[in-house]
């Protein structure tokens, strides 16, 4: 009996034993072989070059300036090797003193480790004339692995910075697109960010056969990078630079667009320089741009809110046709004032318009036409049209974090405060004061509908270079309000034209053009002051900010012009030196026939 048992353990023995080589042997061979391919085939990714920014004349504004990045190898850092890092970093520095030392140690050491074997990038960029000199030296040392690379470079600094947009080192967030996270930067702002993905490419790479040791044996396989892939933009370099210069020492936005929604110039004042980005911005740098009551760093066509003012009495005046209980010819009186329970809400002129009709009230931007028609239509009515007209809603050009505004009526009060409305917003509503908030870009793309009846898409580039694009539209009038439309654009031309127009002796330029000025106030007027105080007597970030918007020619309008001046007080006579000057240049440009 016990011989059995023993000779019974014996075969299972065995047969465990059996089993276990099968296994080894067999089964598990696809397995090893799959581990051993993996030691063996490395797949190296190809960096596209990131492609570039141009204007409509093929000027570069945004490109790739050529240099180098230095690698060292790894595996230095420890007690028996680090001589060897030493030697190697000061034979760095020795031809390339401007480098900083700590920083070089600090990247490499954060980086090696027993587990990595490729080369460890300790310099990221330096420029082409600085290194060529030094090349077949630095190559030669066999520590060190030198490597071409590119570096974004903005040739007109911050000449349309708001625009362009810069692009900087990728973050965590951003690493979750591939080609972001091996290339290491990504767009941040402007046209650099909404067309990132254009922009970047795709990843090339290829398959090899290393040894043990990552040596390269042969290439399997090898896909070419989707690169430089350049972007034309709508914007001419020639104007925007005009743009600057007129803007000198002034904050605010002015945007040239065709009615179409191409836009030809734009820019948000001031502006900084791009390049301050790409490497990486000092915190000095950074505390100067955040810090400053001017907004630098804000991009005001799309992100600055603003009161409309009167520019916004041509969309009102809208709401009063539509509504059918104001025509273009319904009289009312302007004595200077009207009273709604204990207050007064003045006109800007303070003997009033006397008798007034819509086109006097436009051209000599009435604020009391508007307070007597708006309490007869009512703010929701007013709204409605508001929002059909561009106002309240994104524009839907391709600039990243677009706004929309501000349209107010009783449920949207009701939704943000939980309060009721009260008839005396309705007033001011009506003069684009109180709740109302707009965007620069939201008053062109309004203005264009005023010109054309259209209300176009504004766009700085044809998306990927299609040659298929076409502008888009939306018929947004009603039959009602297009019968409307040439008085209120008559009206327009008198603004700036008519020798009661509120813009008139400030316009100097040999184009005829319509417009409507705007003087929005940031403070209210106490109810006790019974003079109201001049723009010039209040304290500069107390001022008004000064609107103009207008089209031309007027007959055969082919341009939007929109000047906005942040705390400039009137609109007319700060901003209209300006817009003329715009159109002399896009004259001077061929832009428009004189």
């Amino acid at each position: 009996m016990r011989l059995k048992i023993v000779f019974y353990l014996f075969i299972l023995v065995w047969i465990i034993l059996i089993s276990k080589v099968y296994y080894l042997s067999i089964k598990s061979n696809s397995y090893f072989d799959s581990l051993a391919k993996q030691n063996i085939i490395k797949k190296e990714w190809i960096i596209p070059i990131r492609g570039e920014i141009l204007d409509r004349n093929l000027k570069p504004l945004a490109i790739n300036k050529i240099g180098f990045k230095i690698k060292i190898k790894p595996h230095l850092s420890y007690k028996k090797r680090v001589f060897e890092l030493n030697e190697t970093v000061d034979f760095i520095l020795k031809l390339l003193p401007n480098l900083n030392k700590d920083k070089i140690y600090r990247k490499y050491i954060r980086k090696d480790s027993p587990y990595n074997h490729e080369y460890i990038e300790v310099v990221d960029f330096i420029p082409y004339e600085e290194a060529i000199p030094y090349f077949t030296k630095l190559n030669l040392q066999k520590n060190i692995l030198i490597e071409p690379t590119f570096k974004r470079f903005y040739p007109y600094g911050k000449i349309a910075s708001h625009v362009i947009g810069y692009v900087s080192r990728t973050n965590k967030k951003e690493a979750k697109d591939v080609v972001a996270k091996m290339v290491g930067i990504i767009g941040k702002s402007g046209i650099e960010k909404f067309y990132n993905k254009y922009l970047q490419g795709e990843l090339g790479y290829r398959l090899i056969k290393v040894t043990a040791f990552n040596k390269e044996i042969e290439i399997l396989e090898e896909k070419s990078p989707k690169e430089n892939q350049d972007l034309v933009l709508t914007i001419d370099i020639r104007l925007q630079k005009y743009l600057e210069e007129l803007f000198k020492d002034k904050s605010g936005v002015a945007i040239v667009m065709g009615l179409d929604g191409e836009i030809l110039a734009a820019g948000s004042f001031p502006e900084y320089d791009l390049n301050m980005f790409v490497s990486g911005i000092s915190k000095k740098e950074w505390q100067e741009l955040t810090s400053s009551f001017d907004h630098p760093f804000t991009n005001k066509l799309v992100n600055g809110l603003y009161p409309p003012g009167s520019i916004i009495k041509m969309g009102v005046a809208l709401s009063f046709l539509q509504s059918k209980k104001i025509n273009q010819y319904t009289p009312f009186f302007c004595s200077g004032a009207i009273e709604l329970g204990k207050r007064k809400f003045r006109c800007w002129k303070r003997d009033g318009h006397r008798k007034i009709d819509m086109k006097i009230a436009i051209r000599e931007s009435c604020d009391v036409y508007f307070y007597e028609g708006s309490l007869i239509v009512g703010i929701d009515e007013i709204a409605k049209t508001l929002k059909r007209v561009g106002f309240g809603k994104k524009s839907g050009v391709d600039l990243p974090n677009e706004f929309i505004g501000i349209v107010p009526n009783k449920e949207w009060k009701e939704k943000k405060y939980g309060r009721k409305w009260f008839i005396g917003e309705t007033v001011v509503a009506s003069i684009g004061q109180g709740y109302s908030l707009v965007t620069p870009i939201q008053v062109a793309r309004h203005t264009a509908l005023l010109a054309s009846s259209k209300l176009p898409t504004p766009y700085f580039a044809k998306k990927f270079i299609d040659s298929n694009f076409k502008p888009k539209y939306e018929d947004v009038l009603t039959l009602i309000q297009k019968r409307g439309l040439p008085l209120i654009q008559k009206a327009m031309y008198e603004v700036c034209n008519h020798p009661k127009g509120t813009a008139t002796k400030y316009i100097n330029t040999s184009i005829k053009i319509a417009g409507k000025t705007g003087t929005a106030q940031v403070i209210g007027i106490p109810q006790d002051e019974k003079k109201r105080m001049k723009e010039e007597e209040l304290k500069y970030y107390s001022k008004s900010h000064a609107w103009l918007t207008t089209y031309g020619p007027y007959k055969d309008p082919k341009y939007i012009v929109t000047v906005l001046v942040e705390h400039g007080g009137h609109g007319g006579s700060t901003a209209g030196p300006i817009v003329s000057k715009i159109y002399d240049k896009l004259t001077e440009l061929g832009y428009i026939n004189d």
